[in-house]
């Protein structure tokens, strides 16, 4: 019998908003749980948010807040910002938790009974001005081994070693910025070299973790494992020690136990308490963490003796992904890279981001460069011109020029050559998703998506639909079983796209299997209606979510002053007449009851066609709630391809007179903006509103 799986984010610290270097985490954690379900797995997703600690005592004296109210704010805002970008843990907790409390405790009993702890004099760092013991992220100095600067006292980011704090050149408080003096004070200490004769062939097992990383953890076993430090000093927001007053468990203690005690609150929610002791005692489920390469001492050393020590389930896998950068740079404030998810998603749909992650995220702990760029283009071409094209151009046509139902797939040769593609790729996918290679699985469905555009395109369906209706219906058929089966290998990356293109298919609900990529069973039966999937997204839309995240002050964002406002007047200006400002003579102005002439209303672009012998001209046939749709030729060829704008609901001057042209006659105008060419808007209007509601 499969054992189910338990798989873990890092916990985000609850001293700040999430940004869209956390999501990368956050977003390839949730899309792995879903492809593995839609896999046939029974896996769940638990996190929490990490409350405790220096920083967040420190950052909430400063608010004039307690640290408990300053934690539940952020946890508000990360759940929101989890649930705008689709991540769906099984369940989100909190560390500061009674639940929480109970297990660390159990865990220092159990080290405790095991002679696993020590207790000496431990030289520290104190910052006099603030009066208080310094922990080691608390302190920032020069690496003493590859003498990188503006290290914090724990690890150097730069060569990867670990030291004491106090190993630091030129030291200084991150807290007041002055130089820390040395004190003592007594602490609880873990000899992790006690756990070395376990650690090693753990570490080693096939699977436990990406080989480039077991490398790292290798040079720290043959270096020594050194004691863990596990207590701190008063003040600190935590969980004071059982039996040493004004000691507190070190944020890294309890942090890690934040995945047991969230399981179990979990358990308690959906009624079967069984599960925790199941899952971390008994090891009944397969525990796997997903974590970023900066904590990785932590998870594959420290964790892993802790839980021996207590006799607890051992992680079967560690999963560690590399560090996002933007355009090739580490994220930045000054420059507008360090965007926070909230302000993403007031620019962008989330689905954008979700799919570019998962399209460049492998099984290795590669960095992630969101160049954006390749950003705009990739979202254009795989999701938008790819998969998206392929259901609204198909879907489109059979709605409006073939009665509405799907026919029979072609029979012979061309079908079963698609048939065995699509089980390649479907085989190749639900492997990739297992291995945590989530841009492989996104390469099969774009590839099949490819092959579904390239067959509608050399069919030519616009010019035999008359003349070969059945036989065209039969390929764009074949088409959309294709968009089926690109939509059910993509879902676990872009969830509400897949559930919305099944609609559009006509299926009922979001796709619960990879497997349903084979099913070919869309046909004789009715289509969905066509809407809008999601839209091209240009490079100004992102640069201005770039101009978004600057800080106030940055220079970047000053605005000039007008001219005249740096000039002062030679004296002061009469005040001025409140009265009805005069039209300029020329300005083309007209009077409210010339515009109410205008007859603006909404309009469903049902179909669009290449105009053969215009260059500029689309032909549309847009629905405007009337009793049949229209026919409008619009001037926007070099802006849009016709798939682009199926499914768009447009602006309509409803009331133009008709106009003949040489292609046909245009019954009504679509609005847009811009100078023209390819330079140009269409005005869209929201989903919600149905064809043929007026535009006041």
């Amino acid at each position: 019998m499969k054992k189910p799986i338990l798989v873990t984010a890092a916990l985000p610290y609850a001293n700040g908003s999430i940004h869209i270097g956390h999501l990368v985490e956050y977003i390839m954690t949730d899309v792995y749980v879903r492809g593995l379900n839609m896999c046939g797995e029974e896996a769940y997703y638990i996190c929490a948010d990490d409350t405790h600690g220096t920083p967040i005592e420190v950052n909430a004296q400063k608010a004039g807040v307690k640290p408990e109210d300053f934690v539940a704010r952020f946890a508000k805002e990360h759940v929101a910002d989890f649930e705008s970008f689709e991540i769906a843990f099984d369940h989100f907790d909190s560390t500061n938790s009674e639940e929480n409390k109970k297990w660390a405790f159990e865990i220092y009993e159990r080290l405790k009974a095991g002679g696993h702890l020590t207790e000496k004099p431990l030289e520290m760092f104190y910052d006099e001005q603030e009066k208080r013991f310094l922990p080691d992220r608390f302190v920032k100095g020069t690496c003493p081994f590859c003498k990188t600067t503006d290290q914090y006292g724990d690890v150097c980011e730069s060569c990867k070693r670990t030291y004491q704090p106090t190993d630091l050149v030129d030291p200084y408080s991150v807290v007041s910025g002055t130089k820390p003096v040395i004190r003592s004070s007594t602490h609880l200490f873990v000899d992790l070299s006690r756990f070395a004769s376990f650690l090693e062939p753990w570490v080693r097992a096939d699977g436990r973790m990406p080989t480039e990383i077991r490398a790292f953890v290798d040079t720290w076993l043959k270096d020594g494992l050194r004691e863990w430090c596990i207590s701190r000093d008063a003040p600190y927001f935590g969980f004071e020690i059982p039996d040493r007053p004004g000691k507190y468990f070190y944020v890294w203690l309890d942090a890690p136990v934040g995945y047991i005690s969230a399981t179990e609150n979990w358990a308690k929610k959906i009624g079967d308490l069984d599960r925790v002791n199941l899952y971390w005692r008994r090891d009944g489920a397969r525990i796997e963490h997903v974590i970023g390469k900066d904590i990785v001492y932590f998870h594959t050393l420290f964790w892993p003796a802790m839980l021996k020590a207590a006799e607890l389930t051992l992680p079967s896998r560690v999963h560690v992904h590399g560090m996002l950068q933007v355009n090739g740079e580490k994220m930045s404030k000054s420059r507008g890279t360090f965007v926070n998810a909230k302000t993403f998603r007031d620019h962008l749909d989330p689905s954008y981001l979700r799919y570019y992650y998962a399209s460049k995220i492998g099984p290795r702990p590669d960095d992630i460069d969101l160049a954006l760029g390749d950003f705009v283009n990739k979202v254009n071409a795989e999701l938008v011109n790819n998969l998206a094209n392929l259901v609204s151009r198909s879907a489109s046509f059979i709605k409006t020029r073939l009665g509405g139902r799907y026919g029979k797939l072609p029979a012979g040769v061309e079908t079963e050559a698609e048939r065995t593609f699509v089980a390649e790729k479907t085989k190749e996918a639900e492997a990739a998703y297992r291995n945590f290679d989530l841009q492989t699985a996104v390469r099969c469905a774009v590839e099949i998506g490819d092959r579904g555009n390239k067959i509608f395109q050399d069919a030519m369906p616009w010019k035999t639909a008359e003349s070969d209706p059945a036989g065209t219906l039969a390929t764009v058929t074949l088409c959309l079983n294709l968009a089926r089966a690109a939509t059910a290998i993509i879902a676990p990356v872009v969830p509400s796209i897949a559930l919305r293109i099944y609609g559009i298919l006509g299926l009922d609900g979001a796709p619960k299997l990879i497997s349903e990529a084979t099913l070919w069973d869309l046909q004789e039966r009715e289509i969905g209606e066509p809407e809008r999937i999601i839209d091209r997204i240009t490079l100004k839309q992102v640069e201005a979510i770039i101009e978004a995240s600057k800080p106030a002050e940055s220079g970047d964002r000053t605005e000039k002053a007008p001219e005249k406002a740096k000039k002062a007047p030679a004296e002061k200006p009469a005040p001025k007449k409140e009265s009805k400002v005069e039209a300029p003579p020329n300005e083309g102005i007209i009077s409210i009851d010339e515009f109410s002439k205008v007859a603006l209303k909404v309009g469903l672009v049902k179909n669009a066609e290449l105009v053969e012998g215009a260059d500029k001209l689309l032909k549309l046939t847009v629905d405007l709630g009337e009793a049949a749709p229209r026919t409008i030729f619009a001037g926007i060829r070099a802006a849009y391809a016709p798939e682009e704008v199926i499914g768009k609901r447009v602006a309509v001057v409803a009331n133009l007179a008709p106009r003949k042209m040489r292609f046909g006659l245009s019954e009504g105008m679509v609005l847009a903006a811009g100078p023209g060419g390819a330079d140009i808007q269409l005005l869209t209007v929201s989903d919600a509103a149905k064809p043929g509601s007026p535009i006041k």
